[in-house]
């Protein structure tokens, strides 16, 4: 969400950070020298930093409310983590990343570059930082917390996605059809049989456990064998780069400037509020700031003075025309950690987790781990052609819990960043909150887990 990422369409490798994009009233990625850019009603000013998907929803709620609202990216406008992502609005995924065993596992998979999870060999003290706070939340307790802090703003989000599909946001390839956990062997089909029980007890979530022989009849599209599945029908998928198109539409319609290829180098602060945002191009100055730039927020840590614990973790996908046959449903492949999203224009595998740092290039074994999961599950994994081969950057919270609330040390400034692989999910009831808490009306969902302060 907001983050840089790169995108090759058709194996080119064309570089798509280069785009000169305009949007708003006129203002584009290129200005001719530095300014200062004056809103027109002082007192009313919101510049959000991060044209992400989480970005985009926090400005679409303060300009329902009347805020004049400036969106500035450092890049392109929704081709960060938001472009290509495998666009799930999942709210059953209530559990965290943090659970017990996930250690154990981790350090059996980090230096494996075939595995999905791959750590690079290096001297990083902020990933070891990361990785120390990750290691501390890896128990039932802190996961079954994290999962109630989760619950709410999941389900929040998937109320808001229905008023926002119906009336707003148009032309996203949505489909709300449910989403398959596919199990090849019977082990692991096993395992996750406690889970379902845990996700039932304590937050009400439910699937349907399909057995091998049902699930190829409801999905032909998958080979015959397979040990089974689980069936959450409360999720559905959208594609993210048309979701993205949709809300610029959108907000570019209520009046929302969107100031592209604009990096924020650092935050003029008097009296203890934040006063503007300086880029090359000048300065922007504002009333109220958010940051919602996704992976890169903790590049401004010391200039919000507060300890934002997220590191980028690189996710890959590939994007190609339909196989034939063409899954019907949405689905992750558990066992090789692959996800599946079936669109009316094309067809995605993606996913993996690779911490390498902000590292810009395209690892093409990370894609090649893509197909070989999906050979082991769908009859027809791949197709041709390959419309776009992309990574992007998430914004991995150390405990799974994303972070949205007014800085300590700013009277002005929020943050809303880290929603590690939920940004897609989440953004709605983000942006909702974010606007609640600036506006000082009452929130919807209770902001105290997702606070800023929580990591001192």
């Amino acid at each position: 969400m907001g983050g840089a990422a790169h995108a090759s369409g058709g194996g080119h490798g064309h570089d798509q950070h280069n785009g000169h994009g305009n949007g708003g009233h006129g203002h584009g990625g290129h200005g001719h020298g530095p300014a200062i850019v004056r809103h027109r009603d002082p007192g009313n000013r919101v510049v959000i930093v991060g044209g992400g998907v989480v970005g985009s929803a926090c400005a679409y709620y303060l300009r329902q409310a009347g805020k004049e609202v400036t969106i500035v990216e450092r890049a392109q406008f929704g081709r960060g983590a938001s472009h290509a992502n495998c666009g799930y609005v999942s709210p059953s995924h209530v559990l965290p990343l943090n659970k017990p065993g996930a250690i154990q596992k981790t350090l059996k998979s980090m230096f494996d570059r075939t595995s999905a999870f791959y750590l690079k060999p290096r001297i990083d003290f902020s990933l070891f930082g990361w990785m120390m706070r990750f290691a501390s939340k890896c128990n039932k307790k802190d996961m079954i917390e994290a999962g109630h802090a989760l619950n709410p703003i999941l389900q929040s989000s998937a109320e808001l996605y229905k008023e926002l599909l119906a009336s707003e946001l148009q032309e996203t390839e949505h489909e709300a059809k449910g989403m398959l956990f596919v199990f090849k062997t019977e082990k692991m089909l096993a395992e996750y049989d406690a889970v379902d029980a845990l996700l039932r007890e304590h937050f009400g979530v439910g699937a349907r456990r399909i057995g091998g022989d049902e699930l190829h009849r409801m999905e032909p599209a998958l080979q015959p064998g397979l040990a089974g599945a689980y069936f959450y029908d409360i999720d559905s998928h959208l594609r993210p780069d048309r979701l993205m198109g949709a809300w610029r539409r959108t907000l570019e319609s209520h009046g929302v400037t969107i100031l592209e290829n604009r990096p924020v180098k650092q935050i003029r602060k008097e009296n203890g509020s934040a006063r503007a945002i300086v880029t090359d191009q000048g300065e922007i100055e504002g009333d109220t700031f958010i940051f919602a730039m996704g992976a890169w927020t903790p590049k401004l840590s010391t200039e919000l003075g507060c300890a934002i614990p997220v590191q980028p973790g690189k996710g890959y996908s590939i994007t190609m025309a339909r196989p034939e046959p063409c899954p019907a449903y949405p689905m992750i492949l558990e066992e090789y950690h692959v996800a599946v999203t079936p669109f009316a224009s094309g067809y995605r595998l993606g996913s993996t987790m690779e911490f390498a740092g902000y590292n810009d290039k395209l690892n093409r074994g990370r894609l090649d781990m893509l197909r070989r999961g999906a050979k082991e599950y769908l009859v027809a994994p791949t197709a041709e052609p390959v419309q776009e081969e992309w990574f992007g950057w998430r914004p991995m919270c150390a405990d799974s819990v994303p972070i949205i609330g007014r800085t300590p040390g700013l009277d002005n400034t929020y943050l809303a960043t880290g929603h590690s692989m939920l940004g897609v999910t989440l953004a709605p009831a983000t942006g909702k909150l974010v606007s609640e808490l600036v506006l000082g009306e009452k929130p919807h969902i209770d902001p105290e887990p997702y606070r800023v302060t929580r990591f001192g």
